[in-house]
């Protein structure tokens, strides 16, 4: 009985078996559903730490446990799932965005809102400013990376199907995400261009991007993971402009409606990203039993 033909959503393992893919295509489906769910990261980490003053520190503990979980139960999928993957895209947003403001705030005036003295229990935050928090998360991205390089393992998405590759992978996201956080915390607060101005810039590079993708010189997996930390910044900034007071340039919407806004869009992407899924899911699965 000859093999069933391979289908464009697997990929083979370095052995004759298939290994069904984990993670998503890169599309613009994809991208839209990044900058919302890391525009949620920012509102809803600013909601639990600043908002319900929870502070930097519990937060921060608290949505890197969550992190984990939503991590062990993608690592454990033996297929793509859309709410799997962009739960912990989520999660590493959400962690991210408290991890940068622990890192570089503090609990001065300048960082607090509402006459707040002080926020929650523990360390009101280190900080360290925006300057060395970036140098320090490059600093753990490079060294992913080379970790990741030495051992020899893809850097393409969409070939990523080993657990080690895949762990790699998120250690990455996490800390892209965190450092993404620190550039437009930065670009909003302290570089004077405001919360649109940074969103301007940021998608302007976002275009060069794009347009290099047409230089064949030009890797696309560079690009790729260049684009990933810049769209953080972008749902950093647009995250701040929705809830900002109306003083500070922003729109003064608040964390808590901005988040459930935010999540129900970002809910409603997945659930169609799902229905896609089972459509492309559905002959496939035939092929791979026998049935026509």
């Amino acid at each position: 009985m000859p093999e069933p033909e391979v289908l464009t959503d697997m990929d083979v393992a370095g052995t004759d078996r298939f290994v069904l893919r984990k993670l998503p295509e890169v599309t613009l489906a994809f991208w839209v559903m990044k900058i919302a769910a890391t525009t949620l990261g920012e509102t809803a980490g600013d909601l639990f730490a600043q908002t319900l003053k929870l502070g930097y520190f519990l937060t921060t503990i608290a949505l890197f446990l969550i992190f984990v979980v939503t991590l062990v139960v993608q690592l454990r999928s033996r297929r793509y799932n859309p709410f799997f993957y962009w739960t912990v895209i989520l999660s590493t947003s959400m962690a991210g965005t408290t991890m940068s403001d622990f890192m570089n705030r503090d609990a001065s005036a300048e960082f607090l809102t509402g006459g707040a003295k002080s926020l929650g229990w523990g360390p009101q935050g280190l900080g360290l400013g925006y300057p060395t928090g970036a140098a320090i998360l490059i600093s753990l991205l490079v060294a992913i990376f080379i970790i990741w390089k030495c051992t020899g393992l893809t850097f393409a998405i969409r070939d990523i199907v080993s657990f080690r590759a895949e762990a790699l992978f998120w250690a990455a996201i996490l800390v892209s995400n965190t450092l993404g956080t620190s550039m437009g915390d930065f670009l909003s607060d302290s570089s004077g261009l405001g919360y649109a101005g940074g969103a301007l810039l940021v998608t302007g590079l976002l275009a060069v991007l794009v347009a290099l993708m047409r230089v064949p010189v030009v890797p696309n997996v560079v690009l790729f993971w260049i684009a990933f930390v810049l769209t953080r910044p972008l749902g950093a900034t647009a995250g701040d402009f929705l809830t900002k007071p109306l003083a500070k340039g922003g729109l003064d919407l608040g964390t808590a409606g901005s988040s459930a806004v935010l999540l129900a869009v970002l809910v409603g992407l997945m659930g169609y990203a799902h229905v896609q899924e089972r459509r492309k899911a559905a002959p496939q699965d035939k092929t791979l039993t026998g049935v026509s």
